[in-house]
């Protein structure tokens, strides 16, 4: 390399030092959380054939001794919705625990809408499972007729794992066919509905899921419903829910035979009490009939 060879490599690495370290004399305005919202608005409203549709209202029961994804799998999905009202549903304003043991709750849930101000007309009527608390609503008076009474405006009257006994208790599952958690299915029968496996499973205007995450499965195929396919298909980008749990156990005919015989020992005792409860729903159904 000759002195005018190495002049013009010195210029031009000083010249791509000066240039990398310029500012340009535009700089854009920084982002912030305001204009960040406006720009996720106004791409809703640039895709409007997608994302438009009347304003939905969305009931949820919540409840002592719930289970706290049944609640939550859904809700994260119409949540995604544009244009919706969410009313967590329950006798009171009080936070209700979802600790099926009886202890505190890990993570209360607040109920913003009480029965008595439950809109009449609900695009969604949903209750979430879980063991205790769901056996104990199957007898609950108050939450039976409440449910009873708002069952009938409800464009969809929909359940996850074994809120589906709740719906059969209440009387709202009379002669349709409907699933809940494996461990329970059967026990629809006793309510008068028809027992169908199915990780969603729907009948007219009843929609019902499966174990706890069939929550997931079910939000979609709902969002699905209410408004599009390719909504339902952003909101399952948007969540990333891709589920690949390096497992295939998550039903009893896949589950290795140790597996299925822990769980069938262990619901042994759960199995009764809903039996037995639904048979006692059953009958007061009647009776009040």
């Amino acid at each position: 390399m000759d002195r005018r060879d190495f002049t013009r490599l010195a210029a031009l690495s000083i010249l791509a030092r000066v240039l990398a370290g310029a500012a340009p004399s535009h700089a854009a305005a920084p982002v912030t959380a305001e204009t960040a919202e406006r720009h996720h608005q106004e791409a809703m409203l640039r895709y409007a054939e997608l994302t438009g549709g009347p304003k939905l209202s969305i009931g949820m029961l919540v409840y002592p001794g719930m289970f706290l994804q049944d609640l939550v799998g859904p809700l994260s999905m119409f949540e995604a919705l544009m244009n919706r009202d969410i009313h967590l549903l329950w006798k009171n304003l009080d936070p209700v625990g979802n600790d099926g043991s009886g202890g505190p709750a890990l993570i209360p849930v607040k109920p913003t809408t009480t029965f008595s101000q439950c809109p009449t007309q609900l695009d969604v009527l949903f209750v979430p499972g879980g063991v205790p608390g769901s056996f104990t609503m199957m007898e609950d008076s108050t939450v039976l007729d409440f449910l009873a009474r708002a069952a009938p405006n409800a464009r969809f009257v929909t359940s996850v794992c074994t809120g589906s006994l709740i719906l059969g208790a209440a009387g709202l599952l009379d002669g349709y066919r409907a699933t809940s958690h494996w461990a329970t299915r059967d026990v629809l029968a006793e309510l008068g509905a028809i027992p169908t496996p199915g990780r969603i499973v729907t009948d007219r205007n009843r929609i019902t899921g499966g174990g706890v995450t069939a929550g997931l499965d079910f939000g979609l195929a709902l969002v699905a419903q209410l408004r599009n396919r390719s909504y339902a298909e952003a909101i399952q980008l948007y969540l990333e829910y891709d589920p690949d749990p390096g497992f295939n156990a998550g039903s009893p005919e896949k589950a290795p035979p140790i597996v299925t015989a822990f769980l069938n020992d262990m619901f042994a005792g759960m199995r009764e009490a809903a039996f037995a409860t639904a048979r006692r729903a059953r009958k007061r159904a009647s009776r009040d009939f």
